[in-house]
């Protein structure tokens, strides 16, 4: 059972994941989908994801600055690789699958609140360990077209769990949108959450 919220929220994400995880806050929001150029020369994955996630909480304010915006961004990062954003296509999601194989990669989710108040920006990293696959395994994978709107051309939660030997770090924060964190900011902000009864 949800409270109805003091606080009009947005979150400024078209992200299937992003909206199922931002519901287990019991929150009552609404989508409204940046339209901000996410071209950056920035290389270090850190700064890109703050970069990205608070542009696309600005684009969103200027439509909507009566709510409080939640906007992010998630990139995964491979020693050697560098930065790997969503595959272009399904040759690409090969490239990026492959190299993970039997590697560790890093997943940063940068997360911008922005209100009235002021704007936080954040960022988590979570260090995801991939298994050696096999080349049936990976082709598989990217015929099941799962990875196509993926950071890194993988979904934790779905038929990749398999691939994955281990995490160290924020698992919801590798499905995109880290949880806890954002959870203690909306509190300060007095968004409500769950209805408790007596």
């Amino acid at each position: 059972m949800k409270t109805e919220n003091s606080v009009k929220t947005v979150l400024a994400s078209a992200s299937p994941r992003r909206k199922e995880l931002l519901e287990k806050l019991g929150l009552d929001f609404e989508i409204v989908v940046s339209d901000a150029d996410e071209t950056s020369d920035i290389s270090s994955p850190d700064e890109l994801v703050r970069f990205l996630s608070a542009k696309k909480a600005e684009s969103v304010r200027k439509l909507r600055p009566d709510a409080l915006v939640i906007a992010a961004d998630t990139v995964v990062y491979l020693e050697g690789e560098g930065i790997m954003g969503k595959p272009k296509d399904k040759a690409d999601a090969y490239r990026m699958i492959s190299a993970l194989s039997g590697n560790v990669n890093e997943v940063y989710t940068g997360v911008t609140v922005a209100d009235s108040c002021g704007t936080e920006t954040f960022s988590v990293k979570t260090l995801v360990y991939f298994k050696s696959l096999t080349e049936k395994e990976i082709l598989e994978y990217v015929n099941s077209e799962e990875c196509a709107d993926k950071a890194g051309a993988y979904a934790i939660q779905g038929r990749a769990c398999v691939f994955i030997d281990r995490i160290e770090g924020d698992y919801f924060n590798v499905v995109g949108l880290p949880l806890s964190p954002l959870y203690d900011i909306l509190k300060r902000k007095g968004v409500t959450f769950w209805a408790h009864t007596t």
